[in-house]
């Protein structure tokens, strides 16, 4: 069966970097943004704000939509299955310094604890520096790169 899966991502920008999430799913390694799948009954934005809630216990606001999905993407992990990912800029409610944050930030790729499914930590780029090379599937890369024009 065809179905669609919504992907929703929080573009968090502070001291002019952007914070990605190294995360290991299904045996790989993957960079990211923070966000994830939207709950059926959800809106977007309700979505990007749990996700960086649950992921970083950061209470954020949204300040505007980035991108949205133009091209046809089938999901990485499972056939017959269309991605449809939506981007907003959020910044945090209140100001926040990293170590205050309840995962791990990293200043290397994939510092995980453990190597386990599902384990995850997150990092710091330079906003100048960010490329389509930062991230892992062709929709974020296409987010690398239009960041990296901003």
């Amino acid at each position: 069966m065809k179905s669609f899966n919504v992907r929703v991502y929080g573009i968090l920008i502070h001291d002019n970097k952007v914070l990605v999430s190294d995360e290991y799913i299904k045996g790989m390694n993957i960079t990211k943004l923070p966000g994830g799948g939207l709950e059926f009954g959800e809106g977007t934005i309700d979505c990007v704000i749990r996700e960086f809630k649950e992921e970083l216990d950061l209470d954020i606001e949204v300040e505007k939509h980035f991108y949205t999905t133009d091209f046809f993407v089938n999901s990485a992990f499972s056939l017959n299955n269309q991605i449809i990912s939506v981007y907003y800029i959020v910044k945090a409610k209140e100001f926040f310094d990293s170590k205050q944050l309840s995962c791990k930030i990293s200043t290397k790729p994939f510092d995980f604890e453990v190597l386990k499914e599902g384990a995850q930590s997150m990092r710091w780029v330079a906003l100048d520096e960010i490329s389509e090379s930062d991230f892992t599937f062709i929709i974020d890369k296409r987010i690398g790169d239009m960041l990296n024009l901003r």
